[in-house]
């Protein structure tokens, strides 16, 4: 029986309090928050993700104001605020947020972060010049609520820079083949019932250091966002991250290797340029309708 969307987002606070890159924190050696903590701590997980920066373009967002959804361990957050951006943080599970207001506090840093959802964000309509949410909205439960959120809180002409996990990643292809054939039989319209991952699949997306499984993971596809977003004026898609490929037990090619090439085709995560449109048009109340849960 699916989760009712206030399981899933009292699920989701519990879970995500194990703030994301807590595995990379500890693997390093990692004890206290101290700026030199912290700073080694991005240095290495901005070296794992290469091409984030590049991405986001922080530089771009300076003197602009922009909202961050779901913030982890706070990396990219600083890294907005640091650019010269006027910022605002939003996370379900509070210790994300304590995080980034800690990390604000003590980097002498002006923007704050406060605990909300991505499915009824506590801003105005039009309140933000950019709004920037990496690995969240796959997690919500509704991701086209999501979706009409960020666009409700853009101010016209305002971009949306997004990542979620990409249904026809190689790791899908590798490890469920059927079912990544059958989803691609349902992109193109022929087959109708979207199938949820199990808890194995989950756990390959996102685990804490217990072993428990993300309670929510949804993938996606370039089709279906085209779909999905098409309120926006432009979007731009491109595919990133990858596996190391791995046979056998014999490792054929690291990750760093592949990010390059496998990494473009099939990788593991989608990043979205949305771009909303000069006029302001108000929303409908079926936008607002439930999504059917995918995964």
């Amino acid at each position: 029986m699916p989760l009712s969307q206030a399981e899933i987002d009292r699920m989701n606070s519990e879970f995500w309090n194990e703030l994301c890159g807590t595995g990379l924190a500890k693997h390093l050696g990692l004890t206290d928050h101290s700026p030199a903590s912290l700073a080694r701590f991005d240095e290495t997980f901005l070296a794992i993700y290469p091409y984030l920066l590049p991405i986001i373009q922080p530089e771009r967002m300076a003197g602009k104001d922009v909202l961050e959804i779901g913030l982890g361990y706070g990396t990219l957050g600083q890294k907005i605020v640091e650019g010269g951006a006027c910022y605002s943080g939003l996370d379900i599970a509070p210790n994300a947020v304590r995080m980034m207001n800690l990390r604000m506090q003590i980097q002498g840093l002006a923007g704050a972060a406060q605990v909300g959802s991505a499915l009824d964000m506590p801003f105005p309509d039009a309140s933000f010049d950019f709004v920037v949410s990496i690995g969240c909205f796959h997690h919500t439960g509704n991701v086209q609520r999501c979706f009409d959120e960020t666009w409700r809180v853009l101010r016209p002409h305002g971009i949306a820079v997004l990542m979620l996990y990409n249904k026809f990643s190689f790791r899908q292809w590798r490890g469920w083949p059927m079912q990544t054939a059958k989803e691609l039989l349902r992109d193109w319209g022929f087959v109708n019932r979207q199938e949820q991952l199990d808890e194995q699949q989950r756990y390959a997306y996102d685990h804490n250091r217990a072993g428990t499984a993300a309670p929510e993971v949804v993938l996606v596809g370039k089709r279906q966002l085209r779909k999905m977003l098409s309120r926006f004026e432009h979007v731009s898609l491109q595919k990133q991250n990858a596996d190391p490929l791995i046979i056998w037990g014999k490792l054929l090619a690291t990750r760093e290797k592949l990010l390059s090439t496998l990494g473009r085709w099939l990788g593991l995560d989608i990043y979205i340029e949305a771009k909303k449109s000069g006029e302001l048009l108000p929303l409908r109340h079926a936008d607002f309708a439930p999504l059917a849960r995918a995964g």
